[in-house]
């Protein structure tokens, strides 16, 4: 099984990937009510290169609005700057050819921006990150800092797992299935199993029990590779930053010293993402990643 390169689906974006659903679930994150004719457009970009795991969900409400939603195990704190990257080009694709230096003004839609959380760290019900978050101070250049930031973005962060935010999970029908069904992956990883075997079982039970039934039914085996990808890739970097925090495993890092470890670890990113795909590639387990990390450290 090989990870995730190029642009695949999730879990999640494969089961939010028709209209009605997503105006349920937007309506459910606004606390809104919006009539089945409001019509939904999704306009998800399929090659995006802020991600190796892509949930990123993108869609326009009437026209009107256009709603970015990412989908997380882990927060990214620099989440804020990517959707800022993303949005600008979700506006290149829908503007088109209209031409941007016209001296009529344009109208574009409305953009919100959420991320839904079911990673296993604490996380708070609901936060939001912004953007001026990012932002150097500039007191060192003797300015005063802007009460207001000329640029900003905030993405709304919620907590989809279990128990979390229930008045949201239970307006939508297929987001409080869809946290069902990976909790109950993650109770059965908890009494032992694999994480195959973990997934695997988790399909049965669902499909027993009526959550996810038809989704499960007809996308088993992608939902077993997707999850298998996605939470593999989870662990995986987690073990790469540890060992990054260490010493560095790569050129890119080791170049960088001089500067800070931390620009190093921006400088060798790409090559450690490869290093550690390549190493999944050959279905090597997190243990022996280890072993192969310390072995290229010396």
């Amino acid at each position: 099984m090989k990870p995730n390169i190029k642009f695949k689906s999730s879990v999640f974006s494969l089961l939010f990937s028709e209209p009605d659903i997503l105006r349920d679930l937007y309506c459910a994150l606004k606390g809104v009510s919006l009539p089945d004719t409001v019509p939904v457009v999704i306009n998800t970009l399929d090659d995006v290169l802020f991600m190796d795991q892509i949930n990123d969900i993108s869609f326009e409400i009437g026209g009107r609005l256009v709603v970015l939603i990412e989908h997380q195990s882990t927060v990214n704190p620099n989440i804020a700057l990517r959707l800022l990257m993303y949005i600008a080009r979700v506006y290149e694709k829908t503007v088109g050819n209209r031409n941007i230096y016209s001296t009529k003004k344009m109208s574009i839609p409305q953009p919100e921006f959420f991320v839904l959380y079911n990673g296993k760290a604490p996380c708070p019900d609901e936060s939001v990150i912004k953007l001026s978050e990012m932002f150097k101070s500039v007191e060192p250049l003797g300015l005063h800092e802007t009460t207001s930031p000329v640029l900003e973005l905030e993405v709304k962060v919620f907590n989809i797992n279990a128990g979390k935010n229930e008045a949201i999970v239970t307006k939508c029908r297929h987001l409080a299935q869809y946290s069902a069904f990976i909790a109950t992956a993650r109770e059965f990883e908890k009494d032992g199993y694999s994480l195959k075997e973990s997934v695997k079982k988790a399909v049965v039970f669902c499909q027993n029990h009526d959550i996810l039934k038809s989704f499960l039914e007809r996308n088993a085996s992608e939902v077993l590779n997707m999850l298998m990808t996605e939470w593999n890739w989870d662990d995986a970097k987690q073990v790469w930053q540890d060992e990054a925090r260490e010493e560095g495993i790569v050129q890119g890092i080791e170049q960088g010293i001089e500067q800070g470890i931390v620009q190093g670890i921006e400088q060798g990113r790409d090559k450690e993402r490869q290093y550690f795909l390549d190493l999944l590639n050959q279905g090597l387990s997190l243990d022996e990643i280890k072993q192969q990390v310390s072995s290229a450290k010396k």
